[in-house]
């Protein structure tokens, strides 16, 4: 009786405490609207404070009083507001940070935060830059392919490469739920919509090397993309001749449920009638994503909890009736045309449903527990039947000749005859818990344990007949029925160590991965370190290495004729990397230099071939190799308010298969030479009309004949170049604040795709003459297109 007497009292006076206090509930963002995860918010003469959510909120609760309140956050420019409390106040603030592009050389570390200069081989852009970004199709592949280390050598897909690696080696999260690509398919035409939705990206930050162990199990890179944590109504409409999107966000009148989703169509029909293969296409993609998030239970200092859903349908249906194809090639000493006419059709339909549940726990700012739920279902048909007879020809090349550009000798006829029916069905199942603890002011650990159930079925039935004078043969024979059932389970620890005066930052943990198909256990220790002496012109240096260690997957595991290896092992990559940011300024305004310096061992690879965006596998650990190189970069206001870039990569990844004699040999993805521009620019006198170009540069790829190990890469391809240039005109009414049915703005978009027109070759076909020899005959990508868009945002 005595204890619940005291207990009643207790709580009594904890109530009565409380409703004398006042608090202070808000939002941190930077200039572009994104949430500062971490952001310092405190009271200096009363030596108290807090700090931002995930999602860039906070609450504070002070006595009564008038205090100076201070919110700062590492790399911004930290702003003063003062406030005036009454006993029972809740005050609602927004703060917006201007970034500060010199490196700090004290800073004082508090809370669970990104903190410091972007870590060894990390980018981050702003919603800002995504939303301008010139692209034949509005995807996240498109920004990246200017970033150092990344090739991105065809517009119509969404696939990537980075740093010597190939489309499967990438991590890709969206508000830590791991993402995936479809499986069937073949060409770049046939991809749908990647899935990020740009509408509702707040900013990404991309590591091309050296990422930390709570990041999972790939050899090449990681892709974490945040949605936007909604503080207004908002949207947007967009529309143009590839097709439309529009998206909705806002958040409820209690504060409680925000939310954000968008539905997008793309229709790429009139892009593609550009390429070299002429026919009937009618592409059609759409898909729909939403993430609503909920605060749960009462927010206080001491517990806060929130729950997450990302929910995703993608529909994709690819349809076409190839009717003919003229194409040139060779030298201008000797030139060739093959002239094709084909006869069938391409069905490809493929269904997406991925969902994430992620539920966050906080208390005392100290301590923070994730608990993710996602998964993924994918049914996928792949049905062709194309035969296509072709004629190969010499061509005059004399220009004082009757016959100049004339087929003066026929030097192979023959027909090739594709057929296809392929099913594939996957079903992928994650959970995963994360857990991280703020010891003092200077330590910080973080923790997790995952489990994923995957079940792929997959039935291959696929050949090519081949008919040409003197001979007749079949090839690629493949039928196969498929089924992989198993479970991954995997683990990290990490630490994270800030000197006082955040010089000095070390991360060092260990991740570990197990998969009970092959029964084959990993480790993978990794390490970061962060140096940022005190110098008047502010640089970083970094320093990363580790192993990564990439468990196989479906496609890995199936060989060229369809058989799976079940005692494939996991490929490795041994990970070590030194780079250094310098910020400068330059007539008045700021700049930040990148360069890094990378090298990887690589281990028990599965060699592949690359045909247009599909991965041919050999289905075994045969090979070992090498990637190494430098990447450079500068970005800055090269024009006042607006931010641009510049890319430079060098790069050689070789391999030696064995069992052959030919010793080190370039790997498919080896693109020696990468430059990247995005540059945005304005009109002096109207900054509503404005100029975004992006470029592209890229080294000829290797690529090898079929059927002959012995030249095995041993062919170069054509450079890739391509330019693509938009003009916007921005229509707005600052005074009012809406226009035209309540539309803030309006803008008018004209983009030129592929401006100079080149002729960029994704895949070859093989044909042969008379004489039994071997012709390439490049495929190229789409030429140069005109689009225009029309866009509203309200």
């Amino acid at each position: 009786m005595r204890r619940s007497l005291l207990t009643i009292t207790f709580l009594v006076f904890s109530f009565a405490t409380l409703a004398q206090q006042a608090c202070i509930q808000g939002i941190v963002l930077d200039a572009q609207n994104v949430p500062l995860q971490g952001a310092t918010i405190s009271v200096p003469s009363l030596t108290k404070g807090t700090n931002a959510d995930t999602d860039g909120t906070f609450l504070l609760c002070l006595e009564p009083g008038n205090y100076q309140l201070e919110i700062s956050f590492v790399g911004y420019k930290a702003v003063q507001k003062p406030v005036s409390l009454a006993a029972g106040d809740s005050l609602v603030i927004q703060a917006t940070l201007n970034e500060d592009k010199t490196l700090l050389a004290q800073v004082t570390v508090v809370g669970k935060r990104e903190l410091g200069p972007a870590r060894a081989g990390e980018f981050r852009v702003t919603s800002k830059e995504l939303a301008n970004f010139p692209a034949a199709t509005a995807d996240i592949s498109r920004i990246l392919a200017t970033l150092p280390g990344v090739v991105a050598s065809n517009e119509l897909s969404s696939a990537y490469s980075v740093r010597g690696g190939n489309f499967d080696e990438n991590l890709v999260y969206v508000n830590d739920i791991p993402v995936y690509r479809p499986f069937l398919v073949r060409a770049g035409q046939q991809e749908g919509l990647g899935f990020v939705n740009l509408d509702m990206v707040s900013g990404i930050t991309f590591s091309s090397g050296g990422w930390q162990s709570k990041y999972g199990d790939k050899l090449s890179s990681v892709l974490n993309v945040g949605y936007k944590n909604p503080v207004e109504q908002a949207g947007s409409v967009n529309l143009g001749l590839l097709g439309g999107s529009a998206h909705v966000e806002g958040v409820s009148k209690n504060d409680r449920v925000n939310y954000t989703a968008g539905v997008r169509y793309k229709n790429s029909r009139y892009l593609l009638n550009t390429i070299s293969v002429k026919g009937q296409y009618l592409p059609r993609f759409a898909d729909f994503q939403s993430l609503v998030s909920v605060k749960l239970g009462q927010q206080t200092e001491a517990h806060r909890q929130k729950i997450s859903i990302l929910a995703s349908y993608a529909q994709n249906r690819y349809f076409t009736k190839p009717e003919s194809q003229e194409v040139e090639f060779g030298t201008f000493g000797r030139s060739f045309r093959m002239v094709a006419a084909f006869d069938g059709k391409e069905v490809l339909d493929y269904d997406i449903y991925q969902t994430g549940v992620k539920w966050t726990n906080t208390w005392e700012d100290k301590f923070n527990l994730d608990v993710i739920a996602s998964g993924v279902y994918t049914a996928e048909r792949e049905y062709f039947e194309v035969e296509g007879a072709y004629r190969l020809c010499d061509v005059n090349n004399d220009p004082t000749s009757d016959e100049f550009k004339d087929c003066v000798v026929v030097l192979g006829v023959g027909s090739n005859y594709h057929y296809g029916r392929n099913k594939l069905q996957a079903t992928l199942l994650n959970t995963e818990s994360r857990f991280s603890a703020r010891w003092n002011d200077h330590q910080l650990t973080e923790a997790g344990l995952g489990a994923r159930k995957e079940r792929i079925e997959d039935v291959l039935n696929e050949y090519i007949f081949q008919d040409s004078s003197g001979y007749a043969s079949t090839t690629d024979r493949i039928w196969a029925e498929n089924l992989v059932d198993g479970y991954h389970v995997t683990a990290y620890l990490q630490h994270t160590i800030f000197s006082r005066d955040s010089i000095h930052i070390l991360n060092a943990g260990v991740r570990t991965a197990y998969w009970t198909v092959n029964g084959q256990l990993l480790v993978s220790p990794r390490m970061q370190y962060v140096f940022t002496p005190a110098w008047s012109r502010k640089t970083a240096f970094k320093v990363a290495g580790g192993v990564y260690q990439q468990p196989p997957f479906y496609r890995e595991m199936r060989n060229r004729q369809g058989v799976i290896n079940r005692d494939l092992k996991a490929q490795v990559s041994y990970h070590a990397l030194a780079g250094m940011d310098y910020a400068f300024q330059m007539n008045g305004r700021n700049f930040v230099f990148f360069s890094e310096a990378y090298v990887k061992y690589l281990d028990r690879l599965v060699p592949y071939d690359i045909d247009n965006v599909r991965l041919r596998y050999f289905g075994d650990n045969l090979a070992r190799g090498w990637a190494y190189g430098v990447d450079f970069r500068v970005n800055g206001e090269f024009i006042p308010g607006t931010e641009s870039w510049f890319s430079l990569g060098l790069l050689r990844t070789i391999e030696d298969i064995g069992g052959d004699t030919l010793g080190f040999i370039r790997r498919p993805s080896d693109q020696r030479v990468t430059l990247g521009i995005f540059f945005q620019d304005y009109l002096p006198n109207d900054p509503s009309v404005r100029i975004y170009v992006s470029a592209l540069y890229g080294s000829g790829l290797p690529f090898s004949a079929p059927n002959n190990p012995t030249y095995r890469n041993f062919f170069k391809g054509d450079e890739y170049y391509r330019v693509d240039v938009g003009f916007t005109k921005v229509f707005s009414k600052k005074n009012e604040g809406k226009i035209f049915g309540g539309l803030k703005s309006i803008w008018l978009t004209a983009e030129i795709l592929n401006l100079l027109g080149a002729e960029n070759t994704i895949s070859y076909t093989w044909v042969k003459d008379v004489f039994n020899q071997q012709f390439a005959v490049p495929n190229s990508l789409s030429a140069r297109f005109l689009n225009v868009k029309l866009s509203g945002r309200f």
